[in-house]
């Protein structure tokens, strides 16, 4: 206690029950340096009494122990989740284009191809599978060219003689088509005539029962002089004539071979130099004469490490524009995957860690193709037998939906080669 204010009475009178003190105004004071003080025997009368309890000081509990660590217990299995992919439908669709024509329908192929047809991006097939498969032609030239020996070696005994070439990559190589380059047209190399044009191909279209895709030189105007050559001599086939660009339209010529291949039933590819707007302006022209499913497209295949992923961009942002309405490029797609062997790296002696060029040159050619094979593209120009077989059998593998065994995907890893 404290005692603030009061006097206190002390009287010496031994009859009282104690002594009574009369204790000042110091008594503050006094407390203050003594902090306490204890009275024994003693009244104490305050005209003004103020006490203060002071609070105990709080303590604080003990601190609670830490909580024993949880001990994470070793899986036993894998947990097991459905995964349903978000599917969507698109209000566009790649128009179908048929190559090549039966005696029924006014030809002489007895096979003919079909493609085009997607209504969504490439291979997904949780969306739609697509109603036709991608094809594969190869290469043949009307003249003795220069190839990487790891081409030539399987070609040299043909190369001069462009039937027996087409005719071995149809029954050896088993492509669904052939492309006779008819490069010998070219100006600058042997400026052969269009009638020697039409003779060639005459003997391909014998030799073979497959559709003939016909390219040119690659001279605007020596072009357009075959094109309409060949469309008048072979009506009723429907070759495919590769290519037509605005290079033509400029030179007031592609009028003349578009109403050639409308009046005679070919089908005509548009060439244009991975630029969209360039593409769509081509088929644009081509519209005036031609019916849509007789255009095909090449937006321009760069090889694997000269501008590949371009030419993957290209050709996935047409496939999408496509599918989403764009019907300026609802056209199916060709990749010249040849251009592949323009790269250096896929023939030349480089290094001992780049050995062996046997193997190297066809996975040059293979990755080119397989990549714009999931761009969306549908019709790819290749040279390479092993090439040829590895697209084939991974574009099998593709359609078969729910039918590849993926226990052998590892097999590749034991092949010998």
């Amino acid at each position: 206690m404290r005692f603030l204010k009061g006097k206190k009475n002390r009287k010496s009178n031994p009859a009282d029950e104690g002594t009574k003190i009369t204790i000042g105004p110091k008594l503050l004071e006094f407390l203050s340096k003594l902090g306490e003080i204890e009275l024994e025997d003693v009244e104490i009368d305050a005209g003004e009494l103020e006490i203060w309890i002071q609070p105990a000081a709080r303590i604080a509990p003990p601190p609670k122990p830490p909580a024993p660590e949880a001990v994470m217990e070793k899986p036993s299995e894998i947990l097991r989740a459905e995964f349903q992919p978000y599917v969507q439908t698109y209000p566009g669709r790649i128009v179908e284009v048929k190559l090549g024509a039966t005696r029924a329908e006014g030809g002489s192929r007895g096979k003919v191809i079909t493609l085009g047809g997607e209504a969504a991006p490439a291979f997904y097939l949780f969306e739609e599978a697509p109603p036709n498969p991608p094809a594969i032609s190869a290469d043949v030239f009307d003249m003795k060219i220069s190839l990487p020996r790891a081409l030539k070696r399987h070609v040299k005994e043909v190369m001069g003689d462009p039937a027996a070439w087409a005719k071995m990559a149809v029954s050896k190589f088993e492509v669904d088509a052939v492309t006779i380059h008819l490069i010998s047209t070219d100006p600058l190399i042997k400026d052969s005539s269009p009638r020697e044009a039409v003779k060639t191909v005459e003997e391909i279209l014998q030799a073979v029962d497959v559709p003939i895709i016909v390219g040119g030189c690659g001279d605007p105007k020596k072009d357009a002089e075959v094109f309409e050559e060949v469309a008048e001599a072979f009506k009723g086939e429907r070759v495919l004539l590769s290519s037509l660009t605005l290079d033509m339209a400029e030179a007031g010529l592609l009028g003349k071979v578009a109403e050639a291949a409308e009046r005679n039933g070919h089908v005509v590819l548009g060439f244009t130099a991975m630029e969209l707007n360039n593409a769509k302006e081509l088929n644009r022209r081509l519209y005036e004469y031609l019916p849509r499913d007789s255009i095909l497209m090449d937006l321009t295949t760069a090889a694997l490490g000269y501008g590949l992923e371009y030419s993957f961009s290209i050709h996935e942002r047409a496939r999408l524009a496509a599918i989403n309405g764009d019907e300026e490029l609802q056209h199916p797609t060709l990749s010249g995957s040849t251009n592949a062997w323009a790269a250096r790296e896929a023939w030349m002696k480089i290094g001992d860690e780049w050995e062996p060029r046997e193997l190297r040159g066809p996975l040059w050619e293979t990755v080119t193709a397989l990549t714009l094979l999931l761009a969306g593209v549908d019709m790819f120009l290749m040279m390479h037998p092993a090439a040829i077989q590895t697209v084939k059998e991974v574009t099998s593998n593709l359609m078969s939906l729910g039918k590849a065994k993926p226990e052998k995907i590892a097999d590749w890893v034991s092949v010998r080669i």
